[in-house]
């Protein structure tokens, strides 16, 4: 009787302890599976994170990869990028001189405005990117409010610069004022516009005529006599005028239309 207990009271210790082995190593392999799969999931996580930044930064859709390139000319997009070449192109051309989606913007500003190199109307408003933001539109939105326009003009190099949100789009000879009647230098801005103003005190025509400083200053495009002379283009590159900065053919235009009263004019 005595043996039979003892022996059954061994037994059960020797299953329980085996019990709670199993339970030790399960507890283990269970703990260590789970773990494996948190730092699984929180690596796929930090690398979607990773991407999404990465997009934004450089609004660039599924370019932003490193491993992505979407012209096939074996270089990354973001490599051809960083190198200022189009990721669009499987020739050698730089960003600015390719526009991927034609839509009148170049590769270079798609990535500044953030719109989207491959969509030639990223907002769907029925008007190319490019056509907004020549005209000083946000490409990215159906509203009318224009975004930040300046005009720059340099009386050294003689060229005046067209500027939408801080980025240069048009660049133009100009003709300022000679050394005995100089263009005034500072900050101003537009104060008022005539489409063909008069001046009393020279008789002549100054078509597209932005004035800025008191108003007695402009730029406008190669003044017209009464008689139908016009000066001649052959001044634009030389500081000539009685004080105003003359501007091309087509250029007072295309600035004209384009820029409206309160424009920031920097002239130095």
């Amino acid at each position: 009787m005595l043996k039979y207990f003892l022996s059954n009271y061994f037994m059960n210790r020797r299953i329980n302890s085996l019990l709670f082995l199993v339970c030790i190593f399960s507890s283990f392999v269970f703990a260590k599976i789970t773990r494996a799969e948190i730092i699984t999931d929180a690596a796929t996580k930090s690398k979607n994170q990773y991407i999404v930044y990465s997009v934004t930064d450089q609004n660039l859709g599924a370019t932003s990869s490193d491993e992505i390139d979407t012209d096939g000319d074996g270089y990354s997009d973001q490599k051809e990028i960083k190198n200022n070449y189009s990721p669009y192109n499987s020739k050698a051309v730089k960003l600015d001189k390719n526009d991927a989606d034609k839509d009148g913007l170049n590769d270079s500003l798609e990535l500044k405005f953030k719109t989207d190199p491959l969509n030639p109307d990223s907002d769907s408003d029925g008007y190319k990117d490019g056509e907004e933001v020549y005209w000083g539109y946000n490409p990215l939105s159906s509203s009318t409010k224009k975004l930040s326009q300046q005009i720059i003009i340099n009386l050294k190099t003689q060229k005046l610069k067209y500027l939408v949100s801080g980025q240069v789009l048009k660049e133009f000879l100009i003709s300022s004022g000679k050394a005995s009647m100089k263009t005034p230098t500072g900050s101003f801005k537009v104060i008022n516009k005539s489409k063909k103003a008069w001046s009393s005190a020279y008789k002549l025509w100054m078509p597209y005529w932005l004035g800025f400083s008191t108003g007695s200053y402009g730029i406008h495009e190669l003044p017209v006599w009464p008689n139908g002379y016009r000066e001649g283009e052959n001044h634009l590159g030389k500081p000539v005028s009685h004080g105003c900065v003359r501007l091309g053919i087509g250029a007072a235009q295309y600035i004209y239309e384009r820029v409206g009263v309160g424009t920031s004019i920097l002239i130095n």
